[in-house]
């Protein structure tokens, strides 16, 4: 999605993306440096998991992948979707800043401390739930929760104010650190993974503490105007906001990540290590729009686009990439075995049961935005309670008899499910056309193919 791209909407549309660029800097070159900075962080991801999966085999790869799906969930319910309302609350009004961040390190210290109880609590009293992964490592992870949240409340701070360059910087030290905690716990030192999850632990640890300063030197030098201490109404206003969005969210995670603790409870930890590969690749198809939603955000948050004119503009060139990225995906999936292993084999079967799915809850997320940046209806969550509860029935069916492919044909379902009902309700809302969210307007294609020719004839006069 280019600059010119853009620039070839209808003029109104552009007098919308002029507006937006007042406030935030280019959309596009955001949208590109973010994304390029995920697949590094991809890369590290990934390559974290190689080394992990060779050196301790799907029932190792599968408990790691336990253990940190497990980690996720629990930030996701423990938020109460405060993360999305800071971004939400801060582009509206950026004075609110101190005030918004003082609540956060508040909330993180106490709300994630109780997390990580909770956690230790279940692996003690239930391991069962956890599919017989040791529970030492479950209470390892978990002390690194509260600094966790505080992370993700940090870098949404981050997005609201723009700072595109230190929200990617900090975000990618993540997996970063990651990949190098497998190669010296398991490479260099041949230790196990006890030793390598409390390297992760204490990586995250650390990141914490750094947006902590970071976010501490960023209010120094705006001298916001609103001391920096917690506010109990303003906290009250973001938990309203964020209750419904907590709804969303944790459905979302449910639907993204539950699938592999199904795996994992009714086939096992092997199993589980080769449906996390799919997984992974699915969240890896899935990171460009989730790029996109994200600086989309905060842009609908500050203009209230009411009917949704650069984020119908933004999916539908979207559409255009995923429908790309999904057909090299289909062709690519083979080679997974070749990668990982033989014995990940299946993992290719379980990516292309995917691919329909990935593709249009790609879009939704995207589209999704409009409501998310303009108040969040109540409609949008009640979508996603339904869209779970399909999911989790689903899953109690497919997985004992098909194993990860039922749970994939159940993640594919239930993504088709959720796109639907959300491109429905945006069109009654806005009284637009379902066609507009997929198909480029006959300028905007001439504009993409002079634009595309430009760039083949730069590339021909270097060589």
């Amino acid at each position: 999605m280019s600059d010119q791209v853009i620039a070839s909407a209808p003029a109104e549309n552009t007098r919308l993306a002029s507006s937006e660029q007042r406030a935030f800097g280019s959309f596009t070159s955001g949208v590109a440096q973010t994304f390029a900075t995920r697949l590094l962080m991809l890369a590290g991801l990934i390559g974290s998991s190689v080394i992990v999966g060779r050196w301790l085999g799907p029932e190792g790869l599968g408990a790691l992948a336990v253990v940190n799906a497990s980690v996720a969930l629990s930030l996701q319910i423990g938020s109460a979707g405060l993360p999305s309302a800071n971004t939400y609350f801060i582009s509206r009004d950026r004075n609110r800043l101190a005030r918004v961040w003082a609540n956060s390190i508040v909330f993180a210290l106490i709300g994630g401390s109780l997390l990580a109880a909770g956690i230790v609590l279940l692996a003690k009293m239930k391991p069962g739930l956890f599919g017989g992964v040791p529970a030492n490592l479950l209470v390892i992870a978990a002390l690194s929760i509260p600094f966790q949240l505080l992370s993700v409340l940090g870098l949404n701070v981050l997005l609201a104010m723009d700072r595109i360059g230190q929200l990617n910087l900090l975000d990618s030290l993540s997996p970063a650190l990651t990949l190098i905690s497998a190669i010296i716990v398991l490479v260099v030192m041949r230790s196990g993974l006890t030793t390598l999850v409390s390297f992760n632990a204490a990586a995250a640890t650390v990141l914490g503490l750094s947006l902590l300063w970071v976010i501490g030197r960023l209010l120094s030098r705006q001298k916001a105007r609103q001391a920096m201490r917690p506010g109990l109404s303003l906290l009250k206003e973001m938990l309203v906001y964020g209750g419904k969005f907590y709804v969303s969210i944790m459905a979302g995670v449910v639907i993204f990540r539950a699938d592999l603790l199904f795996v994992n409870h009714f086939r096992g930890a092997a199993e589980a290590g080769v449906y996390a590969v799919a997984s992974q690749v699915s969240f890896l198809l899935m990171l460009l729009p989730g790029v996109i939603a994200a600086l989309l955000f905060p842009r609908v948050a500050s203009e209230q686009d009411p009917r949704g004119e650069f984020a119908v503009q933004v999916t539908r060139h979207a559409s255009l990439l995923m429908i790309i990225m999904c057909i090299a995906a289909a062709a690519g999936s083979f080679a997974l075995p070749l990668v990982y292993g033989a014995r990940f084999a299946d993992a290719s079967i379980q990516l292309l049961i995917l691919l329909p799915g990935i593709y249009l809850v790609s879009i939704e997320s995207v589209l999704v935005q409009h409501f998310t940046g303009t108040g969040l209806p109540l409609a949008i969550p009640i979508f996603w309670l339904l869209t779970v509860a399909l999911n989790v029935g689903l899953n109690f069916v497919l997985v004992p008899a098909w194993g990860a492919r039922g749970a994939a044909l159940s993640s594919t379902v239930s993504y088709a499910l959720i796109f639907a009902l959300v491109a429905i309700y945006f069109c009654r809302k806005t009284g637009r056309r379902l066609t507009e969210m997929f198909l480029l307007s006959n300028r905007e294609l001439r504009e993409l193919m002079s634009r595309m020719s430009q760039l083949t004839s730069q590339a021909k006069a270097h060589k």
